[in-house]
């Protein structure tokens, strides 16, 4: 990407969001919705893809992240009003969008609340609801998501206490030392994929996003157990929803969920992908089907 620029947007009840754009001004724009505990930064790869598309990119740290101000007890739904919000600063009436990992719902938010503005939304290798009836919310995860999210059905004290000791082993660690310090989170394949340039990524990301203390990752896992705030049947854009079959954060299950119950969604469930190969290996397609539907 040849052009960043960098955002402070002030929201209409008085909240500062950091958000990044990279690409020319004037290129349809992408809303990323980025993953749990992360902030906003880009990976090189998805830049280079969006850059080759002719699309621009708009990242942002979600509330109690990075540079954006807390908004303590927020839902899934709110993350559409701060889109919204970015979106009129820069004067972009239409965009498409699509969030990795914890960021899937908070795109589906888009999609849903925003139907005039967004052409198309895709969550990839994102969660279902945690109160859905046929959803087991928690089967074929790995043991250090079942704990965090058991955790956070505590609350409080409970999920502060697990956050603080898996912040402590990821952010101590060096990009080379990050996958044994995730274990508990990752299947095999995601394991060795967990390397070089990606690792390194994951750890900047992760530690801008932490800066401020762990609000932004507690107030995200609370959401994520509560009601999201609107109704999947209602999406009236085409949604795409991508999970892979190797998927221990976020098992298979989740995509096949949401492919039935996002009224109209696209499903695809990749056999041979995890949770981090499956962004990694397929954001040029994830881009490509996004830019169909918006240009």
């Amino acid at each position: 990407m040849t052009e960043t620029r960098t955002h402070d947007v002030t929201t209409p009840d008085g909240r500062s969001l950091r958000a990044i754009e990279l690409g020319a001004p004037d290129a349809p724009l992408l809303v990323v919705h980025h993953g749990t505990p992360m902030s906003g930064a880009v990976f090189r790869p998805e830049a280079e893809s969006a850059d080759r598309m002719g699309l621009r990119l708009l990242a942002y740290d979600r509330p109690g992240y990075g540079g954006s101000t807390r908004q303590e007890g927020r839902k899934i739904a709110d993350a559409a009003a701060d889109v919204a919000a970015i979106l009129d600063h820069l004067g972009v009436e239409r965009f498409a969008t699509y969030g990795i990992s914890g960021g899937g719902p908070h795109a589906l938010a888009c999609a849903v609340l925003l139907p005039e503005r967004c052409a198309a939304a895709a969550t990839v290798a994102g969660v279902g609801p945690y109160d859905a009836p046929d959803l087991d919310f928690l089967a074929d995860m790995g043991e250090g998501n079942i704990e965090e999210f058991g955790a956070a059905r505590e609350g409080g004290e409970a999920l502060t206490k697990n956050l603080s000791e898996q912040a402590t082993g990821m952010l101590a660690a060096q990009p080379e030392e990050l996958v044994d310090a995730m274990r508990p989170h990752l299947s095999d394949v995601d394991a060795a994929a967990l390397t070089g340039e990606l690792a390194a990524y994951l750890l900047d990301a992760m530690k801008k996003g932490l800066e401020p203390g762990l609000d932004g990752w507690f107030d995200d896992d609370i959401a994520f157990t509560q009601q999201w705030g609107f109704d999947l049947g209602s999406t009236r854009v085409p949604v795409a929803v991508w999970q892979g079959e190797q998927d221990h954060m976020v098992p298979p299950g989740h995509g096949r969920w949401l492919g039935s119950h996002v009224a109209g969604a696209e499903a695809s469930i990749f056999p041979e992908e995890g949770h981090l190969t499956l962004a990694v290996n397929r954001i040029g397609e994830i881009h490509a089907w996004l830019r169909d539907r918006l240009v």
